[in-house]
Order: C-alpha cells, then structure tokens, then sequence
C-alpha cells in the first residue's frame, strides 16, 4: 500500500502519543503486546511439538528401524536369507538381524523389569543412537563371549549398577527338569551404560552382541527379528511390499506407523488442536486492535472532518488508519516472533527456572518420554503464523477505516 507523503505524516502522529491522547496510546500498546504473546505462544508451543515429535521419531527408528520383520513366536530360524532378500529389494537401505526379550535383571537385591537386545557387534558400534550416547565405558569392551553389556543410564540409576558392576538376568528358558522348566540366571558385567534420551529406553535397554543373547535364550543360531531402514520413512509401506510378498508365509513385517500408530496420532492430534485454540489468543489481541482504532477514530474525528474539507478522499483516511493498524499489528508480530525465538533458545534454562521457582518437576521424563525439552522450527509453520496475524490486523482496519472515511464533515463541523 503506497501513502502519500502527508499520509505517513499523518499515520506516524497517529502511531505516536499526543497531548491528552495517553489512554488510546496505552489501548494501543496493549494491543501490540498481545499480538507480541500470541505470536510467541505459537511459535514455542508449535516448535516444541514439532520438536517432540521429530525426537521420538529419531530416537524410535534409530533402535527399531522403519520396519522390522517379525519371525512367528519371536524366532526366525532363516534370518541370513531374510537379510539377503532384504538387502536386494529396492529403497532398502539396511538389513539388521536382532533378538529382544523381556527378562528380570537383579543387582544388589534390586530387581527391574528389562529389555534384551542382542545385535552383532559391530552394528552395536555402528548405530549412531547408542554410540554417541555413551555415557560411561566404552563399547568397544562389548565383544562376543566377553560376559560385558551396556545398559541404559536410567536402568542403572534404578539397579544402583555401574561399570564394572556384575548384573544377574533371569531367562525363562532354561533346563527342563521332572518339577518343570528350571529359569537360567546368568551374570553380565556392565561395560557400558547410554543415555539415548527416551525414559522408557533408558529404564529398560540392556544391549548384548546376539551371540551371547542366543546362548542366554537358548535360541541356537536364530535370530527374532530383523530390523529394516528404508530411503523414505512416509513410503516404507510401498517400498517394503515386494518383500512382505516374499517372505508372507514366513513372517511379517511391521514399520514404525504400526509400532507407534497410538503414540504419533495422538502428537498429531494435539498439535492440530494446540495451533487452533493457541490461534484464538492471536484473534483476541486483533480485537483490542480493533477497539484501540475504533476509540483513535471517536477522538479524531474533528481532525478528520478538518482534512476532508482540506481536500482529503475518503481512500486517504481508510489507507492511513488502515496503515496504522497494520503497523501495530507488525510490530507485535515481529516482536512475538523475536520473543519466541529467545525463549526456545533459553527453553531448558526457563524450564530450569520455574522448576526451582515452584518447586515442581515440570518435565519428568517418566512421563514426558523425553529427558529434555526439546525443540524443532519450521519456516513454513513459522511464515503462516506471521500471516495469519498480519492478515487478522489488516482484516480489523477495515471497519474503523470505513467509519473514518465516512465521516461527514458537515455534520461534524456543524456541531463541533
């Protein structure tokens, strides 16, 4: 919108507080600050779900993959060919054979419900998620035979273990007796512990080369499972179909939508409703907007009875308040954008903060899944949020810029 010179001036006396003019200026700054929040608000809360969401998927797919294909009663006794075939089918990207097996780890009296995973070691090295997360020890201290296993850090917390420590696992399948089948209990010693950043991994993960989990489990040589990545984690259904077709008699195959449908639909349905209803705090503040205009009109309309007798249009008053209106909601706008990036920035810190302030524990990961606030920007979501509230603002001019270019200024003249 292009204004005339004496248009700006006008729009910027406007802008600014004049003599006796203080209650409208304030009207219109709190105006400007609750755009300013609104915006925020979304930008935190969409980053923060958009955030979640991305490492939980990281995180799920770094230690299940996008798919695996399942052996029928948790054993598959021809994974090598299953690998092979696997490998083959376009889009693929890795063939990981696996076991996991819920069993009962004990130390120092301490029992704990835990989750077996035996991998070969060198993609225990290899896989970035339990890797880089390592904490304490070394996996390289994790060989096959060598009794050592790495542990998830929250585990080690609950067991009272560390490295070093000697951990007992209780395995169901042991030596058939005359009194019924005898648990085996076995002793590992932690050579590692992780910290991969979801709870319930951390609570329950004990990693194992797949050699020494088929001895532990009496499994011979088969594997339980094999864990796929794919190219696409959205197609892994259209790329992994010739497989399914291949091996349908022997196992099935089940990709991360499956294994997590609950989890990642409910994310997306709160994310949904969060965006609308953090949306309406946005439309209020354009409301103040509109009643700050609609007073800023009341008061001027002497003013603006003086400057159409002066050769003003009616287009020159609707572009000036409809400027002036804008302006504060651009203002607000890019003031709630710089706010939220600072906040998002500081986010654990503020977390931190109110912690300690309230005494609470705001971000439990027992519950939170997560150990940390996490955080992910999308420009796309970001632009539209910056839209959405100048489009509201310019939408909240046109009424009061309307009355002011109707203004007649006989009428107002006469009485004035």
């Amino acid at each position: 919108m292009i204004l005339s010179r004496y248009e700006r001036m006008i729009a910027r006396r406007y802008l600014l507080p004049g003599k006796g003019e203080a209650f409208i200026f304030l009207v219109a700054s709190i105006s400007l600050v609750a755009v300013m929040l609104g915006v925020a608000a979304l930008v935190i809360v969409m980053s923060v779900m958009n955030g979640f969401r991305a490492e939980l998927f990281d995180k799920i797919v770094g230690l299940n993959g996008h798919a695996v294909v399942q052996g029928v009663g948790n054993r598959l006794p021809d994974w090598r060919e299953i690998v092979a075939q696997a490998q083959k089918t376009p889009g693929v990207t890795s063939a990981l054979p696996l076991i996991e097996q819920p069993l009962a780890a004990t130390y120092n009296g301490r029992a704990e419900a835990v989750l077996v995973r035996g991998m070969r070691v060198d993609d225990i090295r290899r896989n970035s998620t339990i890797s880089n997360k390592v904490v304490m020890g070394s996996l390289h201290s994790i060989t096959q035979g060598s009794g050592r296993i790495a542990i998830g850090s929250r585990l080690a917390e609950s067991l009272g273990a560390q490295v070093g420590s000697e951990i007992s696992l209780f395995s169901p399948q042991g030596q058939t007796t005359p009194f019924g089948t005898v648990p085996r209990i076995v002793s590992y010693t932690v050579g590692a512990i992780f910290e991969i950043g979801v709870y319930d991994y951390d609570k329950a993960y004990i990693i194992m080369p797949i050699e020494d989990a088929q001895t532990l489990l009496l499994m011979g040589d088969a594997a339980g499972m094999v864990e796929l990545k794919t190219v696409n984690a959205d197609k892994v259904g259209e790329i992994l179909k010739p497989l399914a077709d291949k091996i349908g008699g022997q196992a099935i195959i089940q990709d991360w939508r499956t294994m997590n449908a609950q989890l990642f639909e409910a994310l997306a349905v709160e994310r949904v409703a969060m965006f609308t209803v953090l949306s309406i705090i946005i439309l209020v503040a354009v409301f103040n907007i509109l009643s700050s205009l609609i007073m800023l009109v009341r008061a001027k309309t002497r003013d603006i009875a003086i400057l159409r007798t002066m050769g003003a249009t009616r287009g020159s008053m609707m572009r000036i308040f409809i400027v002036v209106g804008t302006t504060i909601g651009a203002l607000g706008t890019v003031a709630g954008l710089v706010l939220g990036f600072i906040f998002l920035f500081y986010r654990q810190g503020v977390v931190n903060f109110v912690q300690l302030l309230t005494g609470q524990n705001l971000w439990d990961p027992s519950i939170r899944y997560l150990t940390e606030l996490p955080s992910k920007t999308d420009p796309v979501e970001i632009v539209v949020i910056a839209l959405m509230a100048l489009v509201f603002s310019f939408l909240a001019t046109l009424y009061p810029a309307w009355k002011a270019a109707s203004t007649d200024p006989v009428q107002v003249l006469r009485y004035e």
